[in-house]
């Protein structure tokens, strides 16, 4: 099967991502958003990402404008549904994403693949929610898409290997790597990463360390690009959360319990980045620790 085009589910910056690396890659492109002003502002964000590759020599304003050409805004769910592709890159609630499969399944064609964008929810539960589990998959992008070089692939314990194999060539069409999962909580990434992330969340809360020197820390002994708390506050603390319920949730292992400060700062509100505050605050010139 040769996928030319691609529907997305959710504009939000996930779903502009990869909107924006599959339009690049010269496949057409239907996006849509049950939030109109997402869906609205999602050409503008797109442009303004391209314009980056173009600045840094990546890309040629050709390209550009023909990425933006290839993209097309929809008003309704059923108008992604003929697609050859359908890439879920919806909010990490289940009940959300098993709807969506649900109100899509009238209007899919025959050969249409499902796959979800899922950090930690299981493939296999979503794809029952489908009449397709054998062409339904996980592809977990990584955030932000078009500066992320890794996709995690994750089969379904239906998923057959004629729908595998057709997506890891779509991977590689779109210049991005991937690694190949097992269908359980959290997959490879989200399985190690948030864990740490979680340990540091619990490092503050007993008083091991600061904010500030905790991030200090593992930037310059570890040499991570980025402190494990200002990394959560990058992916959303919700985000976190819900990986770390899943964990704890579908391995039965008190080593995943969520620390209670970080259902703590979920419960106010604090995601992070998106939200103006998480572990530091965001609302002035430079970022400041909350704690």
């Amino acid at each position: 099967m040769d996928i030319k085009t691609v529907g997305i589910v959710g504009a939000g910056p996930m779903g502009k991502g990869i909107a924006h690396v599959f339009a690049l890659a010269g496949f057409r492109v239907s996006l849509y958003d049950i939030a109109r002003e997402v869906l609205d502002a999602a050409p503008g964000l797109i442009s303004e990402s391209l314009d980056s590759g173009v600045k840094l020599g990546a890309i040629t304003e050709e390209d550009k404008a023909q990425a933006l050409a290839s993209i097309t805004l929809v008003d309704a769910l059923k108008d992604i549904g003929p697609h050859d592709l359908i890439i879920e890159a919806a909010t990490e609630r289940e009940s959300v994403k098993a709807a969506i499969f649900e109100d899509l399944t009238p209007h899919l064609n025959t050969n249409t693949i499902l796959t979800s964008n899922t950090s930690s929810i299981s493939i296999t539960r979503l794809a029952s929610r489908s009449d397709r589990p054998e062409r339904f998959m996980g592809v977990h992008f990584m955030k932000p898409v078009p500066a992320m070089q890794l996709v995690e692939l994750i089969r379904g314990i239906a998923t057959d290997e004629e729908t595998f194999d057709i997506i890891k060539d779509v991977i590689d069409k779109i210049g991005k790597t991937h690694s190949a999962s097992e269908d359980f909580p959290a997959f490879i990434v989200n399985r190690i990463l948030m864990p740490m992330i979680n340990e540091a969340v619990y490092a503050v809360y007993e008083g091991v360390g600061s904010v500030k020197d905790i991030d200090k820390s593992l930037r310059m002994g570890a040499n991570h690009p980025m402190g494990p708390l200002q990394l959560a506050d990058f992916v959303g603390l919700d985000i976190c959360l819900a990986n770390m319920n899943s964990m704890h949730d579908g391995l039965a292992d008190n080593k995943y319990r969520p620390c209670p400060l970080l259902v703590k700062y979920v419960e106010a509100g604090w995601l992070g980045r998106k939200t103006g505050r998480g572990f530091y605050d965001y609302t002035g010139d430079v970022p400041v620790p909350t704690r």
